[in-house]
């Protein structure tokens, strides 16, 4: 089941989609990978971004965590 999507505001500014315009978004956590700790299989040791996801077009906005 999907996330509901929902309006998103990083430090007091409103997102909105670059390609189609949109303004509601859901949210997801990536891991940010990096070969090494893959190859040591220290994954978890990475640093996580938080991703937000256009409910109408599908474009990823990705900010550091």
């Amino acid at each position: 089941m999907k996330e509901a999507s929902r309006s998103v505001s990083i430090k007091g500014h409103e997102l909105a989609c670059p390609v189609c315009g949109g303004s509601d978004f859901w949210e997801r956590e990536t891991l940010m990978n990096t070969a090494g700790a893959t190859f040591l299989g220290f994954d978890w040791a990475n640093k996580t971004a938080t991703n937000y996801v256009c409910d109408h077009c599908g474009y990823v906005y990705w900010f550091l965590m």
